[in-house]
């Protein structure tokens, strides 16, 4: 799937600019508390600065809005996954340092994060592309696996399979996280998911 903003063109750089100001009043206001479901135009518009008007020159509608949020998202929590993907050092510190900086991405755009998740409950649309976004992590784990199994040193028999229970239980995790926000510290669910990604990439076959 292609990304939302492709089908523009190149952008100009005053196309480039009043966007992301859009975009980052959105995080802000959900950050001051208001829900996806509340923020209407308007008020998203007034942040950034422009007419309800001109968000529509910018914008299909909320929606696109909330989907190129989230790809820009996607884009540093991808950029930190790679710490794993294609390191060559110890894989165990590697995966700890990218879940470490996955933790903190989640920390700093969680509400985010949260309308994504909440919104690809009941909109097809949204839904669509948190499962594309999703499926650059699987693969980019599948490959790293199957790498790992070729000179050796990964055990699962079914990459493609491992990679796809792995992405989608760390997604879960730093989601429930954040909505549940529980007590314990962050530096021991990166912990967790280390140990159970080493263990399932690493773990010498019986």
């Amino acid at each position: 799937m292609a990304s939302v903003e492709g089908r523009e063109g190149a952008p100009t750089a005053k196309r480039v600019a009043v966007q992301a100001a859009v975009l980052r009043a959105t995080e802000e206001l959900l950050q001051d508390g208001a829900s996806y479901a509340d923020l209407n135009i308007e008020r998203i518009a007034r942040r950034a600065g422009i007419s309800r008007t001109a968000f529509y020159f910018y914008f299909r509608d909320k929606r696109e809005l909330l989907m190129r949020l989230t790809e820009q998202v996607n884009d540093e929590l991808y950029a930190q996954a790679d710490i794993w993907w294609s390191g060559s050092g110890d894989p165990g510190d590697e995966m700890r340092e990218a879940l470490s900086n996955i933790a903190e991405l989640y920390r700093e755009h969680g509400v985010v994060l949260k309308a994504i998740v909440e919104v690809s409950a009941y909109d097809e649309e949204v839904a669509r592309l948190w499962r594309t976004l999703m499926g650059r992590f699987v693969a980019a784990t599948q490959r790293r696996i199957e790498a790992e199994q070729q000179v050796g040193k990964a055990a699962p028999a079914h990459a493609e399979a491992t990679a796809f229970a792995l992405c989608w239980m760390t997604e879960r995790t730093f989601y429930q996280q954040l909505v549940q926000e529980l007590s314990m510290p962050v530096e021991d669910v990166v912990e967790a998911l280390c140990g159970i990604w080493v263990r399932a990439v690493y773990w010498p076959r019986s």
